[in-house]
């Protein structure tokens, strides 16, 4: 043999040694012959390919190269890797250099790579053919890409000289063995055996006679016939019903030809479609003329005898049918044609062909990439040829019949439909991540929803962007991919899929027309779900809990604007400490209708050990949230922990905390003077308008929406075991900070206080066990005369059972660990905390809940004797609590909440600015629900009892119990929240609350029985003023200031700022009763009829005394006046009072002095003696009433005595003041 003649070093010989061995072992048949003549071919054909590199360092045979069977690539190639056997390291260096600096090139390995190109996968039918391709040794088969395919290769020996190995962790959405990328056409290891077609010139067809053909099926149907043209449309393989198949078209040498298609469905054929090349001639012979279903013109397709060879003009011979054809009838049936472009009704889609280089990977599972950095591929709607898997960044693809999209999302796009085919042209240089092993789920979850939905290419493209945001914030912390993406085995839609569903219910609902394959691809004009071209405005977004956090902050306080907050012109006669107190605490409420896209929370649902409400968590944070199952209805059912929740209606609320220190209201613009900011931020919403999703187990991958969900506490997971006891609970204290030990052991008290809460309540019998899948019968009770009524004391990780505890509602105390003693439930614990817990309430029974125990909704339906239990809430009545006889001092009632304002304890005082608002208590001024008219109160909740519950706001309807009634010096009603008090949210504020105008009353209807009337509007006249005063004090200190200085005695103050303020006291009546009415401010203006210049003027001449006040007795009294100024000033106020200016008809929008709350009784009407002339008069009349003036203007003329004047518009003077 030559090889052994061959005079080689000991280095060769035993190179060549290890390739007769290698060579024996996977490529020689299985009989037990040597195959001496293969190793000598594959020894020469190295030689030669070797020879060929040039850089060979004087070596006769690559010894730095090893061989590699299939099967070891497959089980020992773990990293991608390529293979250059006739490049130089040098060639090699110089290839890797042109992948660019954040890329990564592939890695050299030495190997020498043999096998037999096939389509056939491994040993199966050759039915199973789907047109791939095959590198073949004894120990397997490997799937392979190559550029170019001559068929003459199939079933030959090659040496592969230059390939790269990509195995199945790094190929997108594979699940099956890695890959071959064969870089140079292979060289054969024996020479081919090559075709040169038939001797004779055999009879063709061209398509435009083809075509015609098509018409008189009757004439040809038994006869196989041979087509010649131009390849001017290559379709990609499609599978559909099990059958894997291919449409090209040919065309004759004039553009004016129609293109013909050819259906080629036999599986040895398929793999023509990788030798195929537009704008090439071929032949394809014994072609027949068929129908097929679902389509209604008749198409040539290929026989099993069809054949594939270039066509030779010199070897063919066309075949004249003209004499038949002018014999068929006439009546022809429609023939498919094509189109370059089409319009719908929205846009003009253009079709074209491109080529370039995939730059990014966009989307992988959503089939989206970018192209030469500025195009963005969707190839979600082809099928392609093995999952694309040779498509990553750097490979370079020739796009033909692609529909080009000039902008979706800003982006153009270009997207091949099944009529157009995507040509690989050249491979990537590049190593691409790591495929995650859930890719596959991702490819599948959106070509599910891409097929029954049917989606035009803006839907599915925001689909896909939404279908990743919602995996970005989920997995893999809170959720597994697979949980999240995939479908059940009997067809259930998977968590990713419910969760877009309502959006896309709205927009494309299931069960819409398929994709009619053949249509789309032979039918002219052009169909498929790309023509739809119109622009899409984002039906929502899945933001990042974190960042819709944080935009909310960001809106917030952009829309701060403390002028804005603070009416004008009241806000020019505040002081510094009272303008900072109101700017110390406001709110803002964000709808989604605000956000563009409007956001849907997506989170699981988590109750916090830290602050005891709930939370909407994500990956990227949590965000908490307030919600409510229905108006009124308690949430009572921690079964819903740990469950996905999706919310589109909700409030996003933003509670501003401002430190600030303005001198006065001229500095208000300059924010210098914000010493802090705090925001808390929190969301409300009803489990009414959201989805809430179980978290499927993940085993089985997918969730049940039936019934209620049985998702415990993430660390409570499973069915409770041990014992339980059903408890009605009768009463809660609110949630602050206490002075418990923190473990049950003896020891002392921590210096820090514990965050807490007690509730208390009754058992409702005895131990139950855990029995199977529910509870057994209650045990008899030891002692049926022990007291039932127990407390309960939660601090530490059991905080989180704060928002679902509420008095009424009767719930399950499980103690899951069995080893527990049965006396723990009757009896309670003997730790030195319960008992001085029992010293202290006088309860027999205390327990403290530990981390581990579980609470859940109680039902005690089945359990003998065990009656039905009022779950009402229990409210004092109006006279209780507004009555000043009413004995008791502790008062429960509904309320809405008409405002919000930071107050300072009553132990404290006041303060500059307000630097301590975080010390400050709350005063909310609320409406009570249980009288007929808007009866205001207020509860005042004091430091130091935070954490403040979420959703005290204006508007929003609360339920107090327990509150303290007390009387103010006043003799006014108020409440302070006790840390025994308990509040329970029962409305959240609407978001356009309906604005009610007050009624028009007499001033007699006030007196007597009208309780509930606060606010009010009257037409009166003024009789005379009783008082008028104008000052001027410090912004400071509110200490009179004369010409311009603080009169302080003492350091000075910090700032030289003085306001200006007024006020007037004038009797009105209306006919029916008298009353004297206080106006401060700017309505003193209005009072006295000046404008706003002689408003200042006057004003600036009170600047100099720095106080001037007038005040009259009576009438036709002289008046008395107050303050260091000439006369003239004096006798201008005296003047003006008296003047009928002022004493004048107004229309007066007032509320009373007297709160309906005060206790004092009413004075009864008095003697009062008039005189008319000569005659006295003597009667009975109503004591005064007080009233404070909300606003005053004149009264409008009546409209009979108004002259209307054409082209005019009348203008009263209605303003508010």
């Amino acid at each position: 043999m030559a090889v052994q003649e061959v005079s080689c070093s000991g280095s060769e010989q035993a190179w060549l040694e290890v390739v007769h061995s290698f060579i024996q072992k996977n490529l020689c048949p299985s009989s037990k012959d040597p195959c001496l003549q293969l190793v000598e071919a594959v020894v020469n054909c190295v030689k030669a390919t070797w020879a060929s590199s040039g850089g060979t360092g004087g070596l006769n045979l690559p010894l730095s190269y090893s061989f590699v069977s299939v099967q070891e690539l497959k089980s020992h190639q773990h990293l991608p890797c390529c293979s250059h056997l006739a490049w130089s390291s040098t060639e090699y260096q110089t290839w890797a250099n042109k992948v660019g600096l954040n890329a990564v090139p592939l890695p050299r390995e030495r190997l020498l790579l043999l096998g037999t190109l096939t389509d056939l996968p491994g040993d199966l039918d050759p039915e199973y053919r789907d047109g791939s391709l095959y590198v073949k040794d004894n120990s397997g088969t490997l799937g392979c890409e190559l550029l170019d395919l001559d068929l003459s290769w199939l079933g030959h020996l090659f040496l592969f000289p230059s390939w790269s190995y990509i195995p199945p962790a790094w190929q997108q959405s594979s699940l099956g063995s890695g890959h071959l990328e064969l870089w140079c056409p292979p060289v054969p290891v024996l020479p081919l055996i090559l075709s040169h077609g038939p001797e004779t010139p055999i009879r063709v067809l061209y398509p435009e006679v083809a075509s015609q053909l098509l018409q008189h099926r009757s004439k040809f149907r038994r006869q196989q016939l041979h087509v010649a043209g131009q390849l001017v449309r290559l379709n990609t393989l499609v599978k559909t019903h099990g059958k894997t198949y291919f449409i090209l078209s040919l065309g004759g040498p004039s553009s004016a030809t129609t293109p013909m298609p050819i259906i080629v469905p036999i599986p040895s054929q398929l793999v023509w479609h990788r030798a195929l090349r537009p704008s090439c001639s071929y032949v394809l012979t014994n072609l027949q003329i068929s129908t097929i279903r679902g389509f209604p013109c008749r198409i040539w397709t290929t026989s099993p005898s069809s054949d594939l060879m270039p066509l030779d003009p010199k070897r063919v011979q066309e075949f004249n049918v003209e004499e038949l054809i002018l014999e068929a009838v006439p009546n022809p049936l429609p023939v498919p044609g094509s189109s370059q472009e089409h319009c719908n009704s929205t846009r003009k889609v253009r079709m074209l062909s491109y080529q370039g280089t995939v730059t990014k990977v966009l989307n992988g599972p959503a089939g989206l990439y970018e192209l030469d950095g500025q195009l963005c591929l969707c190839l979600a709607y082809q099928q392609l040829p093995n999952n694309g898997r040779t498509i990553r960044p750097g490979v370079q693809l020739e796009l033909q019949d692609v529909h080009f999209f000039q902008s979706v999302g800003g982006v153009p796009v270009l997207a091949p439909c099944l009529r157009g085919t995507i040509l690989l042209r050249g491979f990537s240089q590049q190593e691409s991540p790591k495929q995650p092993p859930h890719s596959y789920h991702g490819v599948v979850v959106h070509l599910r929803l891409l097929l029954e939905r049917h989606l035009g290419l803006p839907l599915y493209l925001w689909t896909a962007k939404a279908l990743e945001e919602i995996t970005s914030k989920l997995c893999p912390r809170l959720l597994r991919h697979r949980q999240l993406l995939q479908s059940s085995a009997s067809g259930t839609p998977g968590v990713g899929e419910l969760l877009l569903a309502p959006a896309l219910d709205a927009l494309a609902p299931p069960g819409r027309p398929i994709r009619n394959v053949y249509q789309e691809i032979l039918e002219d004009p052009h169909h498929c779900p790309l023509q739809e071209c119109s622009l899409l405005q984002p039906p929502c977004s899945f933001p990042a809990l974190a960042a819709f956090k944080e935009d909310g902050q960001h809106r917030a306080w952009a829309s701060f604007d403390p002028v804005t907050l603070l009416s004008l012109p009241e806000v020019t006669y505040l002081s510094s400490c009272v303008l900072n107190s109101r700017l110390a605490w406001s709110w803002v409420c964000f709808s989604p209708s605000v956000f563009q896209p409007p956001p849907v929370l997506l989170g699981v649902l988590v109750a916090s050990s830290r602050r005891g409400w709930l939370q909407l968590r994500d990956q990227s944070g949590s965000l908490p949230c307030l919600l409510l199952p229905k108006p009124s209805q308690a949430f009572i059912d921690p079964r819903l922990i740990g469950s996905l929740v999706r919310v589109e209606r909700f409030q996003l609320v933003v509670e501003r905390e401002v430190k600030s220190n303005f001198p006065s209201w001229k500095e208000l613009g300059m924010p210098e003077f914000i010493q802090e900011r705090h925001t808390n931020v929190y969301v409300l919403f009803s489990l009414d308008d959201a989805l809430v999703l179980p978290i499927p187990s993940p085993c089985s991958g997918h969730p049940s929406t039936q019934g209620p969900p049985h998702t415990k506490f993430s660390r409570l997971e499973g069915t409770p075991k041990g014992q339980s006891r059903l408890l009605l609970l009768s009463h809660k204290e609110c949630l602050m900070k206490r002075n418990y030990q923190s473990c049950q052991g003896a020891g002392p008290l921590p210096p820090k206080h514990t965050l807490s809460f007690h509730v208390s309540g009754t058992w409702l019998g005895g131990i139950q066990r855990k029995d199977g899948n529910g509870w057994s019968l209650p045990e008899p009770l030891r002692d049926e005369n022990q007291d039932q009524k127990v407390f309960l004391v939660f601090f530490g990780q059991s905080i989180r059972w704060f928002e679902f505890l509420h008095p009424g509602q009767q719930y399950r105390l499980v103690i899951p660990d069995p080893s527990q003693p049965p006396s723990l439930l009757e009896e309670g614990d003997s730790s030195s905390l319960s008992q001085r817990i029992l010293e202290l309430t006088g309860y027999t029974s205390c327990l403290v809940v530990q981390d581990d125990w579980i609470l859940e909704p109680g039902n005690p339906q089945g359990i003998p004797g065990m009656l039905g239990i009022n779950k009402g809430l229990s409210e004092s009545s109006l006279t209780e609590i507004l009555s000043g006889s009413f004995p008791g001092s502790f008062v429960s009632f509904s309320a809405e909440i008409l405002s919000r304002t930071l107050c300072v304890p009553f132990s404290g005082t006041a303060q500059q600015g307000n630097s301590q608002a975080s010390q400050h208590g709350v005063k909310l001024t609320v409406v009570l629900d249980a009288s007929a008219s808007r009866i205001p109160i207020d509860v005042y909740i004091e430091a130091p009892h935070p954490p403040l519950p979420l959703g005290l706001l204006p508007g929003t309807r609360v339920y107090f119990q327990q509150l303290e009634r007390k009387v103010s010096r006043f003799q006014n009603v108020y409440c302070r929240f006790l840390p025994s008090s308990y509040l329970r949210i029962l409305c959240f504020p609407t978001e356009a609350p309906a604005s009610s105008s007050l009624p028009h009353v007499y001033l007699a209807e006030l007196q007597g029985d009208c309780p509930g009337l606060t606010q009010a509007v009257a037409s009166c006249h003024v009789v005379s003023v009783l008082s008028v005063q104008l000052f001027w004090i410090c912004a400071h200190c509110t200490s009179v200031c004369v010409q311009g200085q603080c009169s302080r005695q003492g350091p000075p103050c910090p700032t030289k700022a003085a306001v200006s303020q007024a006020n007037i006291r004038l009797l009105v009546e209306d006919g029916t009763a008298e009353a004297v009415v206080t106006c401060t401010n700017q309505q003193v203006a209005v009072a006295l009829g000046l404008s706003p210049a002689e408003w200042d003027s006057l004003l600036e001449l009170v600047r100099v005394p720095g106080r001037v006040a007038l005040h009259i007795t009576r009438a036709g009294t002289q008046p008395e006046f107050t303050g260091e100024t000439g006369d003239s000033l004096m006798l201008f106020l005296h003047t003006l009072c008296a003047s009928s200016s002022v004493l004048r008809p107004i229309l007066l929008t007032f509320e009373l002095e007297r709160k309906p709350t005060r206790v004092i009784p009413l004075e009864a009407p008095r003697p009062h003696r008039f005189q008319f002339g000569e005659i006295p008069v003597l009667t009975h009349v109503v004591p005064r009433l007080s009233l404070s003036c909300l606003s005053l203007r004149d009264p409008e003329p009546p409209v009979s005595e108004v002259p209307e004047i054409p082209g005019t518009i009348l203008h009263s003077s209605t303003s508010r003041i």
